[in-house]
């Protein structure tokens, strides 16, 4: 996957957070409201005020805003975390935009979710899901790479901090639960996006230079 940059405030292009595109973003520094006052049924004359430290951006390519209060993202909640890849199983991805969603409320809810998936995404490329660090062994037999490993590691290793709160720190804090997205994202493309797209290219080779391989390998 390509660099996720991470909305951040008046910066003048990122990754929006609704469609996801690294598009440039247009600011406003001021949000102006209007306030109707109910007195006895009946609506007062309009008041207007505006928002101090709080800014609007608008992004080039959907049109969509994202509002800001004093310098953090508060809609929409997701912003600060990069759209799940194209090519995580469905299923998957429904745990994965509901991590999104409670990251900013509870980011050890999102990191639990997280780690499920990635117990669900061993499963769905042939092995067990019932203990992480079993999968990991019989990945590594198979020639799984080493940052790939490190990856996978990272995950099993915040999981047995997490069941032990009195352990370690760290493993409360946000951005601990925000490194957990980027992981599950590198683990599908290592898995499932660069086998895919090798696939597609492999498959337009002539028909003939693919049997002269097969007996190659045979």
């Amino acid at each position: 996957m390509d660099k996720y940059f991470a909305p951040i405030l008046i910066k003048p292009s990122f990754h929006c957070p609704h469609c996801g595109v690294y598009a440039e973003q247009t600011w406003s520094t001021e949000i102006c409201c209007t306030c109707l006052e109910r007195y006895e049924h009946q609506f007062n004359k309009p008041t207007s005020f505006s928002l101090s430290d709080s800014s609007i951006s608008i992004c080039s390519f959907c049109g969509n805003v994202s509002i800001w209060i004093l310098g953090k993202m508060i809609y929409p909640l997701t912003g600060n975390v990069e759209i799940a890849n194209a090519d995580l199983p469905e299923d998957l991805k429904t745990d994965y935009n509901e991590a999104r969603n409670i990251v900013n409320i509870s980011p050890k809810g999102a990191a639990a979710l997280l780690r499920l998936i990635v117990q669900k995404l061993c499963i769905h490329i042939g092995e067990k899901g019932e203990n992480i660090n079993y999968d990991i062994n019989s990945l590594v037999k198979k020639g799984l790479p080493i940052h790939v490993k490190q990856a996978l590691d990272i995950v099993r290793v915040s999981g047995n901090y997490a069941v032990h709160p009195g352990t370690i720190e760290p493993g409360d804090k946000i951005e601990n639960a925000l490194a957990l997205f980027g992981l599950v994202n590198l683990l599908c493309n290592h898995f499932i996006t660069q086998p895919k797209m090798i696939d597609a290219i492999y498959s337009n080779l002539p028909e003939k230079d693919r049997i002269n391989i097969t007996k190659r390998d045979n």
